[in-house]
């Protein structure tokens, strides 16, 4: 069983863990699958808003594959999560992929 199973499957048992949904979109960026890791990152978020480093992945993922204002919009928002929960240091780097987006 690959690492991407595992994970779906303890997903399925634990549908709301916001971290097995970010794990599976880290993996699927591993995997060159950016269309399967933007959703997961996708729902890591909605399940936990304050999660920054899973809007800084997303965005990450959302560049790479070429969609810039998708981009924009998860970093205008991961700076302000980012803020929320005092992490510095991925407020700062998200700050600057925005800024060399513009």
């Amino acid at each position: 069983m690959t690492r991407l199973e595992q994970l779906k499957k303890m997903v399925e048992l634990q549908p709301a863990d916001a971290m097995l949904h970010y794990g599976i979109g880290l993996e699927c960026v591993k995997l060159e699958q950016p269309d399967q890791a933007i959703p997961a990152f996708e729902r890591a978020i909605a399940l936990d808003g304050k999660f920054s480093a899973a809007y800084y992945h997303k965005a990450r993922t959302e560049i790479g594959a070429g969609r810039h204002d998708a981009a924009r919009t998860t970093l205008t928002a991961g700076v302000e999560a980012a803020k929320v929960v005092g992490d510095s240091h991925l407020q700062e780097k998200m700050s600057e992929l925005l800024d060399a987006l513009a």
